[in-house]
């Protein structure tokens, strides 16, 4: 079969979706970075960090995003993805962040992220971060 022709898995799908997420969410645009999401998506973050750890719906995660964005320089923390694990519509992605913050502080972070991926669109994400990094470069 010739690589025209051939089918690409559900799994190459997500994980390109995955993907061009991060460069999208890397740009720091809002409403483009919440395009990608369901209408009914949610995304958890771990930990106990006050405004940013817990389950939030698409509204409350743009929210979220946007008062972030305004700490940076930049207005985008950017995503690199280091490697991707994909099995159906689970998508698995170890992630390095980086943004330059306002106050001069820079956030460098490392995460496990686990995005469920349907017709297209993430459902669900839950992201496991360096807790004690975020709560002192956002919260310090």
């Amino acid at each position: 079969m010739s690589s025209s022709t051939a089918e690409v898995s559900i799994e190459q799908e997500n994980k390109a979706l995955v993907s061009e997420f991060m460069e999208v969410f890397s740009r720091g645009d809002v409403e483009a970075i919440l395009s990608f999401l369901a209408p009914t998506a949610t995304w958890w973050v771990g930990g106990t960090i006050e405004g940013i750890s817990g389950t939030k719906n698409k509204e409350e995660f743009g929210a979220m995003l946007s008062g972030l964005s305004a700490t940076t320089k930049t207005g985008a923390i950017a995503l690199k993805p280091l490697a991707f694990t994909a099995e159906g519509e689970r998508v698995a992605v170890e992630t390095e962040s980086y943004s330059e913050m306002s106050k001069g502080k820079v956030y460098n972070n490392l995460y496990h992220f686990v995005f469920i991926v349907r017709d297209g669109k993430i459902h669900e994400v839950k992201e496991y971060l360096d807790t004690e990094h975020t709560r002192a470069v956002f919260l310090g």
